[in-house]
């Protein structure tokens, strides 16, 4: 006997391979990102910023965090489309996160300055005038925690006119937790361990929101 997979079905499976994509780009950064923090010599994530890992030997890795978690979650964002639609949040929490993978992937493309001790042998303190690459590093890093953070909010509010107080709870708390973080005017010596705690408050998020899309779809 031959089995018929019909369009309809098709459509289903891309859509959650694509979805998928969201549980994989939520785990890949965090876990490049740590793993290399606490094993490459030299670098102090109390002083240094996740993101100038890009930098050294074995930078090369960081920037594969970067532009592969961007990549997938653009993937994630067209799943979502598809997923969550219609409503303005199905329309608009896609398109946020797309954002987000858009500006990951630049974040990879545009680097930090050398600069506190690392990578070793770069000045001691920090360069009187960041370079292009280095601002543009930093407008995608806010761009990325700016439009998952919105995300968030949005979809929280989504959970919440559907009944979904816990799921609702935690996408409000995450985006204004994250916000806290990155967002306000904190001490400059707090900045780097900030930013990352941000960086994997939304990352869980992404992995929540992959399988509660998922899930739904099934």
């Amino acid at each position: 006997m031959t089995s018929l997979t019909t369009a309809p079905d098709l459509r289903l499976r891309r859509t959650r391979i694509l979805l998928g994509c969201g549980t994989v780009a939520g785990v890949l950064f965090p876990a490049l990102s740590f793993g290399q923090a606490f094993t490459r010599s030299g670098f102090d994530l109390r002083r240094h910023a996740v993101s100038a890992l890009t930098l050294g030997d074995l930078g090369w890795l960081q920037v594969i965090a970067f532009v592969g978690t961007g990549l997938l979650a653009v993937a994630f964002a067209v799943g979502l489309w598809r997923a969550l639609r219609p409503g303005r949040a199905g329309t608009v929490v896609p398109v946020l996160v797309g954002v987000y993978g858009v500006a990951m992937v630049g974040g990879g493309i545009f680097v930090p300055d050398p600069a506190l001790g690392w990578p070793p042998g770069a000045p001691a303190g920090l360069p009187e005038q960041a370079s292009t690459g280095s601002i543009l590093h930093t407008v995608c890093g806010a761009a990325a925690f700016l439009s998952l953070i919105a995300a968030g909010l949005l979809l929280a509010r989504r959970f919440a006119g559907q009944g979904r107080r816990g799921w609702a709870v935690y996408s409000a708390t995450s985006g204004a937790v994250a916000f806290v973080l990155t967002a306000l005017p904190w001490s400059e010596e707090s900045a780097s361990i900030r930013f990352a705690v941000g960086a994997v408050l939304i990352s869980g998020w992404l992995v929540a929101l992959s399988w509660r899309a998922r899930t739904e779809l099934a």
